[in-house]
């Protein structure tokens, strides 16, 4: 089992209880996936971009990423139906847990200036998003085989009902938000 996922059962989990007054374990709002998409503009006219953001996701995930493809033509972007413009990766389960642990443990403190996280990025219904500038904040990925600087989009889908639960959750597990 992931450590992280042990703290939440033993930790988080019972004092997310206490606090809201849930009735039922089954309540307490979870962690249930995280969603990790790049986009890659120019991977429509260069396949070597999308070679390399998809080496680059499946070594900072552990699982291969799926190629999003254009759904409309757009002359102005010089995109036609069906081109490469996008990398996505699902996280579940134990590779979810490990992810998100390597994340807030990790990646972010290597984040040059980091304050924290922004606090107001949440949808409204529990999921919170989260942008990076950058993907060698990833101790995984080398710096000297980097062909491009890629950012990436991370969305932590909660099984909270309100923000503020969701953020309580986060903040239980340690995702450093900032301070305003």
């Amino acid at each position: 089992m992931a450590r992280l996922k042990a703290f939440y059962k033993e930790t988080v989990a019972p004092a997310l209880q206490a606090k809201y007054g849930y009735a039922n374990p089954l309540q307490v709002p979870r962690l249930k996936k995280i969603v990790i998409n790049m986009g890659v503009g120019e991977g429509s006219r260069n396949e070597a971009l999308i070679k390399a953001a998809e080496t680059d996701l499946t070594t900072i995930t552990g699982q291969k990423p799926r190629v999003n493809a254009a759904r409309k033509s757009v002359a102005n972007f010089k995109i036609r139906e069906g081109m490469p413009v996008g990398l996505k990766v699902t996280l579940r389960g134990d590779r979810m847990w490990e992810f998100y642990d390597r994340l807030v443990n990790v990646a972010l403190p290597r984040v040059r200036d980091f304050r924290g996280v922004p606090s107001k990025s949440f949808d409204g219904r529990g999921n919170y998003n989260l942008g990076l500038k950058e993907q060698i904040i990833f101790p995984e990925i080398d710096f000297d085989k980097i062909t491009r600087i890629q950012g990436m989009d991370i969305n932590f889908v909660t099984s909270a009902e309100t923000d503020e639960e969701a953020m309580e959750l986060l903040r239980q597990l340690n995702m450093p938000f900032r301070r305003n």
